[in-house]
């Protein structure tokens, strides 16, 4: 008898008793739990996703929609970039005053060729601020998911206070669970049984968040 076999009739048995007609599992599961924890008015949501984005160790900029190039270029030069990755749908008006080659995301680059980009802008889908997590679903103005992870500098543009939740399950309600979610929480890290900590594994080593008001 294979593992998969003996698997597949542990569930059987343990299933033996149940009736056909019993409530679906769907039904039967209680969903009550809390959808956030405490209450917030909109500015403390946003400070406190500024708040944990930052714990993560990712770097927050707050500014206006007239000042958002402004920002965008300043990182950009700050970080010395000579090249910048945009999506398709990126709205041009974030870029305008960056003075760097810009590097369109294409289905046939290889990661050689994403790796030599200094920098990615994005947009986001949605912010949570109980986690300090910006996810991507790979619209167009996020593009696909590997422009967000092979590069080493990634600046996000979140709207608020639109795009910004409370909570996990307040963000799930927005998300299409078909599209490439990508979840980040600070730039990428890890660490080893000694726990020091090593940045830039199987991401960027510098996340910057904007947050539009």
């Amino acid at each position: 008898m294979s593992s998969r076999e003996r698997i597949l009739g542990r569930v059987r048995r343990a299933l033996a008793d149940v009736p056909r007609d019993d409530t679906p599992y769907e039904r039967a599961v209680a969903r009550d739990y809390l959808r956030e924890h405490g209450e917030r008015t909109v500015e403390e949501t946003v400070d406190l996703l500024a708040e944990n984005l930052a714990d993560y160790r990712a770097l927050v900029h707050r500014t206006d929609a007239a000042g958002l190039a402004g920002v965008v270029a300043g990182l950009l030069a700050a970080r010395g970039a000579s090249s910048v990755l945009v999506p398709p749908g990126l709205d041009e008006d974030w870029l305008a005053s960056a003075e760097v080659a810009r590097v369109a995301d294409r289905a046939e680059s290889t990661p050689h060729e994403l790796d030599r980009v200094d920098s990615v802008v994005t947009a986001c889908a949605v912010a949570i601020a109980e986690t300090g997590t910006v996810v991507l679903d790979g619209s167009p103005d996020q593009g696909r998911r590997r422009i967000t992870l092979v590069p080493d500098h990634h600046i996000c543009v979140v709207r608020v206070p639109d795009q910004v939740v409370s909570s996990v399950p307040q963000a799930l309600e927005r998300l299409d669970p078909a599209r490439p979610l990508t979840w980040i929480s600070g730039p990428s890290a890890t660490s080893d049984i000694e726990l020091d900590r090593v940045e830039g594994v199987h991401g960027p080593r510098t996340l910057e968040v904007v947050l539009v008001g």
